[in-house]
């Protein structure tokens, strides 16, 4: 018995999109395949219950993204939220009762906490992808940050599924790719399905750097099945499965000046934050650039519609060379033999239609 592995339990964090706006426009019957709210909450349900039946020692937390604020509705992990709602019921399995109930519950509350608004605040997916990292990080290291003793804890596989229908919040690219980092530091998978709305740029990337899934839901009658044929197998497994991936990535990047999304941009060598223009001073690090160069490049730059190039702002004198296709950070080598400011030109590798990024043909004034 001892030659058997013994598989590890799964921790699932689902971030559900609770934006009233985009589930109406979800539900109206001019679309080829409406899907209702009442229809996506009850599917999900089942969704985490058979996560919560795949094995016992299974654990899960979901989270609800709305407008203006994010909110924990339920974890298995922590009996303070929601636990002592529930009736015991000798008729039903008590832990998918327990999820039904307080989930459901969580949810009318806080939608009917929203109120009636003119305008609606954009929706804090950001906000409940950092409180499902924060919580995975404390259920995985329990000995860290609870001071307790080292007893050997339970091995989990984490990840997190979000099932979004909003669009993507330019303002939110920082934050995001923060998440993303930490994502992989605590190597948890990021999944999304796009249940509604056009193609969320961010989330593609997040799932990308994570090893995750990202799948645009087109037949929104069927979406149980892509659940539980997609999101239901742990990543110890996936690895024999036919599982979705991304034909078509999108690398483009938001300015950290105006923080739209931008096919061209000027990347500061120092610290990587990314313009929309030339600038002669970098806002984030206050890296000063010399003017007849910002005049060289903003002289250079197309007035027709741009192809997805990204150009690169140097502090130092950078030798020839260039990124292979796919590389999705922008990368500058800084050499320190010359103190002098400068700023290169970059040429570009184009990645599945999207933007990448390579350096090169370095400039000095």
């Amino acid at each position: 018995m001892s030659d058997f592995a013994v598989e590890p339990s799964s921790h699932m964090s689902v971030i559900l999109d609770l934006t009233p706006a985009q589930w109406y426009l979800s539900s109206l019957p001019k679309n080829e395949y409406p899907l209702s709210f009442r229809s996506f909450l009850s599917q999900t349900l089942a969704f985490l219950n058979s996560h919560l039946a795949s094995k016992h020692e299974n654990t899960l937390a979901v989270y609800g993204a709305l407008p203006g604020k994010s909110v924990i509705l339920y974890s298995s992990t922590d009996s303070s939220v929601g636990q002592d709602e529930t009736v015991a019921d000798a008729n039903s399995y008590q832990p998918f009762k327990t999820v039904d109930s307080v989930v459901a519950s969580q949810i009318t509350d806080e939608l009917d906490a929203l109120g009636d608004s003119d305008e609606e605040a954009p929706c804090q997916l950001v906000g409940a992808l950092t409180k499902a990292l924060c919580h995975i990080n404390r259920i995985m290291n329990p000995n860290f940050t609870t001071g307790a003793s080292d007893a050997p804890q339970p091995t989990r596989e984490p990840r997190i599924i979000i099932l979004s229908v909003s669009p993507d919040l330019s303002t939110s690219y920082i934050p995001i790719m923060n998440s993303i980092f930490s994502a992989q530091k605590l190597k948890v998978t990021i999944d999304v399905c796009k249940i509604f709305g056009p193609d969320a740029v961010f989330l593609q990337q997040a799932a990308h750097l994570t090893g995750g899934s990202y799948i645009y839901l087109e037949r929104r009658d069927a979406y149980l099945q892509h659940l539980m044929m997609t999101f239901l197998s742990p990543r110890s497994v996936r690895g024999i499965l036919a599982v979705p991936t991304q034909e078509k990535i999108d690398f483009r990047a938001a300015c950290f000046c105006h923080k739209t999304i931008v096919d061209i941009g000027f990347v500061c060598s120092v610290c990587l934050s990314i313009f929309c223009q030339p600038v002669p001073v970098c806002s984030t690090c206050r890296t000063k650039f010399p003017m007849k160069t910002l005049q060289r490049l903003n002289a250079s730059r197309p007035s027709f519609p741009p192809q997805p190039v990204v150009r690169s702002m140097s502090a130092a004198r950078t030798p020839t060379t260039s990124t292979p296709p796919g590389t999705r950070t922008p990368s500058v080598s800084n050499h320190h033999a010359d103190r002098t400011t400068s700023i290169s030109s970059s040429a570009s590798a184009k990645v599945n239609g999207s933007s990448s990024v390579a350096v090169g043909n370095g400039m000095t004034p």
